[in-house]
């Protein structure tokens, strides 16, 4: 009985192990990004719809000698171009938003002044499950401990089965463009054919009675 306890303790130890590095997964993109003295540096993210977006970022100097941190505005756009966020002449900021679009949602990052040797940034930038407020799901559900981390193991799951479907949706739309386009170049090659052959009988009819009207054959 003791030694079935104990297997039975294993088990669980290993299967709460299991779930618990699944869950440690990082899936927080925290980049540095260099800022030249003048142009847009632009980062970019694939995103369905209803997916949640946290970021937060903020300037890193170094060797400023006492000097004030330069500063740099941001933007962020839709797929279809609509304003997300603008912010102007800050060291740090964050923007949070839910999408409503499909695509690629754009983030811009400029100095200020010109006059500057460039400076970075550090960008953290959160869409999905982890842009999630845990603690804020633990003390309304009041759960912890495992709990816990099965709730966010089955949010994972339920995020991956969503990319998945997101994914197969964008791979039928994109095999649906590609038909219709081979179908246009097929009719468009049978219609270049049929012209060129239509030239080609009407330039032999033309040089045939050329000839003939000047008594050539």
């Amino acid at each position: 009985m003791a030694k079935g306890f104990n297997g039975t303790r294993i088990v669980l130890s290993i299967l709460l192990l299991c779930f618990t590095s699944l869950i440690n997964i990082p899936q927080t993109n925290a980049i540095w990004l260099s800022i030249p003295s003048s142009g847009t540096k632009r980062v970019s993210q694939d995103i369905q719809t209803h997916v949640v977006v946290l970021a937060n970022y903020y300037v890193v100097a170094d060797n400023i000698q006492g000097h004030p941190l330069p500063t740099i505005s941001a933007k962020v756009t839709s797929p279809y171009g609509n304003n997300l966020h603008n912010n102007e002449n800050v060291t740090q900021g964050q923007f949070a938003f839910t999408t409503t679009e499909s695509g690629s949602y754009v983030a811009c990052f400029w100095m200020n002044s010109k006059n500057l040797a460039g400076s970075s940034i550090s960008l953290e930038w959160k869409t999905g499950i982890s842009a999630k407020d845990w603690d804020s799901v633990a003390k309304k559900e009041k759960i912890e401990g495992v709990e816990l981390e099965l709730k966010k193991l089955d949010g994972a799951v339920q995020a991956i089965h969503e990319n998945l479907l997101y994914l197969k949706n964008r791979e039928a739309e994109m095999r649906e463009v590609s038909e219709a386009t081979n179908g246009r170049v097929a009719w468009f090659s049978i219609m270049s054919l049929g012209v060129c052959v239509s030239v080609s009988v009407l330039q032999l009819l033309y040089l045939r009675r050329y000839f003939r009207k000047k008594k050539l054959i």
